[in-house]
């Protein structure tokens, strides 16, 4: 016997009915047809067009973003003329080599190990305060005023006391807070970087204070060096802009050329075959850290000679724009770093120019958006296990 189930308002039609006439449902079956999905449709059209561009930006980001610097360079020439075009050219040439050499040491540091040593910046405002205290122990500042040949010697004495100074500092860094976590996931170490910026901050408040302090040294080097049109370029602006690509090339030859840079390219490509070959890891991380405190300690004297007053977060504050500017040019590598500093200088100044100085900072962290979202290899930027 066959039992069939069913409702009183649609009870199953009995077997064998040959009526025709289709047995009611339970449910009316045209709500059951499949809706049309008009979201679906519109990513299926606007995808493609999204994924082009993006594709053609992250190809040509160089060309697009030297064009945008352009455009700002133009704007600039139409608002103020070919004097003020100038005169923001220059400070952008002189903002951007200091840029550049703090961009070198956070970029060495993490072809090396690949840490974002966030305490580089504040080696650099340490530096600085090294060369104020070297300078006046020294009675410094009246040699260099005194005459040409006492400024080249207080240059001598002073660039490299502060950057062996310097050195020492990143050094101790690196075997007090790096070295046991070298091997430890890349958020201990990063955790402990910030943490050793905010210990030098604190130290540098401590001692120096909250106010800006001076240098004494903007008036080491005085005078106009030569006049173009409007524009008058200074002797400091020579050699804020000469010095830093001396130490730039000078830095390249090294470690091209010497025994420990090929140290250095070799643990940067690979740690454990370079190990393996001999080298002393240890011994080239810490002259990496060395040489790039150094550099920011050239830097820190530069920036003093140039401006003349010191601050205790002026590293973190600086700090954040050469990271930026490291990461432009490819972080990892050198030569980027350098040219990323200049173009990160050149951002600075004419997008304050046209936007206005308060801008200046927010345009610099809106391209290292920019350069995450489309090209997060920077303009020279390789595979991290073939940087050098």
């Amino acid at each position: 016997m066959t039992i069939q189930s069913g409702t009183p308002e649609a009870p199953l039609a009995p077997l064998g009915d040959s009526s025709g006439v289709a047995a009611p449902m339970l449910v009316d079956q045209r709500s059951l047809a499949p809706r049309r999905d008009q979201s679906n449709e519109l990513v299926r059209s606007v995808g493609p067009v999204i994924r082009v561009a993006y594709g053609w930006i992250s190809k040509h980001f160089a060309a697009v973003l030297l064009g945008m610097i352009l455009v700002a360079i133009l704007a600039t020439f139409k608002q103020g003329g070919l004097d003020l075009m100038g005169q923001q050219l220059r400070n952008a040439l002189v903002l951007g080599a200091i840029y550049a050499l703090v961009a070198i040491g956070y970029t060495m540091v993490y072809g090396i190990i690949e840490l974002i040593n966030f305490a580089h910046g504040d080696v650099f405002a340490a530096a600085g305060f090294y060369a104020v205290f070297i300078a006046s122990t020294l009675h410094l500042d009246s040699l260099a005023t005194g005459s040409f040949g006492g400024l080249l010697l207080a240059l001598i004495i002073v660039f490299p006391l502060s950057m062996i100074a310097a050195g020492i500092t990143g050094v101790v860094i690196e075997f007090v807070a790096y070295r046991r976590l070298r091997d430890s996931p890349r958020l201990a170490p990063l955790i402990t970087a910030i943490g050793v910026s905010f210990l030098i901050e604190g130290i540098m408040l401590v001692i120096e204070g909250p106010d800006n302090v001076a240098t004494n040294q903007a008036d080491w080097i005085t005078g106009t060096a030569f006049t173009i049109g409007g524009v008058s370029v200074a002797w400091t602006d020579i050699f804020v802009v000469g010095m830093a690509l001396f130490l730039m090339f000078a830095l390249g030859e090294f470690v091209r050329r010497t025994r420990l840079g090929k140290a250095m390219r070799s643990t940067a490509q690979d740690r454990t075959a370079a190990l393996l070959c001999g080298i002393n890891i240890n011994r080239t991380i810490s002259a990496t850290f060395f040489i790039g405190s150094a550099l920011a300690a050239a830097a820190a004297v530069i920036y003093s000679i140039n401006y003349g007053d010191l601050k205790w977060n002026l590293g973190f504050h600086l700090g954040i724009i050469a990271f930026t500017a490291a990461v432009l040019g490819g972080i990892g590598n050198i030569v980027g770093a350098g040219v990323g500093g200049f173009i990160i200088g050149l951002i600075y100044v004419f997008g304050g120019s046209i936007f206005g100085g308060e801008w200046s900072e927010s345009l610099i962290f809106a391209v290292l958006v920019l350069i995450l979202t489309f090209r997060p290899v920077g303009l020279f930027g390789v595979e991290v296990t073939t940087r050098a």
